[in-house]
C-alpha cells in the first residue's frame, strides 16, 4: 500500500513511518523543512513539503495514497483556536480527495480530556468525544465523525497523555525537568490520578494494523497500560535524581507545575480490549515504568 503521513518526522509520526516502511508499504510524508525531507527520504520514504495549511498539497498526497494517517498538530496553547482550525480544514481536505472510496483516513486524537459517564471509570473506545471549549478548542473526532456522515472511512486513533520510548519529549520528561529545576519530584495531592501508557512502538504497530485492515472501527485506543498511578512515575523520578517526593495541591501544585497542572492531575484510566480484538493488536514494548526507570530518560 502507499500511505500518505502527516507529520511525518514527529514523535509518534516517525515511529509509524518506520512501521510502514519496515512492513513493505511504500510511504509519502509531510514534512516542513528541507532538513526533514532529507531526513525523511532517507528513512526511505517520498517527502511531500509542506504544512497542514496547504490544503492543495494535502488534497493532492491523499488522492495518490491508499491510505492516509495524520499525526501532525501544533501544540501551541497561546494558539490553541487557530491551530485547531487549521487541522480540522486539513482532515476535512484528505477526506474530500478520499470521498467516494473505500481508502481509510486514519486521524490522532487522545483520551486525556475525556469524561468517563462514572467519574474514576476506565474510558474505552465508546467513550464520546469531550465537548469542545474554548480551553480546548481542537476537534479532529468531530472532525473525522463529518466525513464518515458522508461516507468516508475515517477512524480516529486516540493516545494516552505519554507515548513513552527513549527521546521522548512529552509529558514525562516535563516532569522530569520540573524536578531538576525545583529541587523535588512532585505529584498532585495523593498522586492516586491514573495515567494509561503506549510505547511510540506498540503504538506505530497499531496505526500500521489500522491501516492494513481498513480502520475497523470508528474509534481505536492505542492503549498499552490501562492506569499507573502519577505517584509511582514521581516516585521513579525522585529515585533517579537522587530528590524528595512531594505531594503538592492547589495553589502550590499550580505554580510548580504551571499551565499543564490540569494534565497532570488527570484522571483517565483507559482500555483498548475492542482496538486489540479488532487488530490483533498486543502491545510488546517495556511498559512506562521501566522505560522510564533507564538513564536515557535522565541525559542532562
Amino acid at each position: 500500500m502507499r500511505v500518505f503521513v502527516t507529520g511525518a518526522t514527529g514523535w509518534v509520526g516517525a515511529a509509524v513511518v518506520e512501521e510502514l516502511i519496515g512492513a513493505g508499504h511504500e510511504v509519502a510524508g509531510l514534512v516542513r523543512a528541507p532538513d526533514k525531507a532529507r531526513a525523511l527520504a532517507a528513512a526511505g520514504a517520498s517527502p511531500v513539503e509542506g504544512a497542514l495549511g496547504d490544503l492543495d498539497i494535502l488534497k493532492d498526497a491523499a488522492s495518490r495514497a491508499d491510505a492516509v494517517v495524520h499525526t501532525a498538530f501544533q501544540f501551541d496553547f497561546a494558539r490553541m483556536a487557530e491551530n485547531g482550525a487549521q487541522e480540522e480544514a486539513a482532515i476535512a481536505a484528505m477526506g474530500e480527495a478520499l470521498e467516494g472510496t473505500d481508502r481509510p483516513l486514519i486521524v490522532t486524537s487522545g483520551v486525556a480530556a475525556l469524561s468517563p459517564e462514572v467519574p474514576g471509570a476506565f474510558l474505552d473506545e465508546t467513550t464520546p468525544p469531550r465537548a469542545v471549549s474554548a480551553a480546548m478548542p481542537r476537534d479532529p473526532e468531530g472532525a473525522a465523525a463529518r466525513l464518515r456522515a458522508r461516507g468516508v472511512r475515517a477512524a480516529v486513533v486516540r493516545l494516552p497523555p505519554t507515548v513513552h520510548g527513549h527521546g521522548d519529549h512529552g509529558f514525562v520528561p516535563g516532569l522530569i525537568a520540573t524536578a531538576r529545576r525545583t529541587g523535588v519530584s512532585a505529584h498532585v495531592e495523593a498522586g492516586a490520578n491514573r495515567w494509561p501508557a503506549v510505547h511510540r512502538r506498540d503504538a506505530a504497530r497499531a496505526y500500521r494494523l489500522a491501516v492494513e485492515r481498513g480502520a475497523p472501527l470508528p474509534t481505536l485506543h492505542a492503549i498499552a497500560e490501562e492506569a499507573v498511578p502519577l505517584i509511582d512515575i514521581a516516585r521513579v523520578i525522585a529515585a533517579r535524581l537522587g530528590v524528595p517526593l512531594a505531594s503538592l495541591a492547589g495553589a502550590e501544585a499550580e505554580a510548580h507545575f504551571g499551565p499543564m497542572v490540569r494534565f497532570i492531575a488527570a484522571d483517565c484510566p483507559a482500555r483498548a480490549d475492542r482496538t486489540r480484538q479488532a487488530l490483533g493488536w498486543t502491545p510488546r514494548e517495556p511498559g512506562l515504568l521501566a522505560d522510564l526507570d533507564h538513564p536515557a530518560y535522565f541525559a542532562a
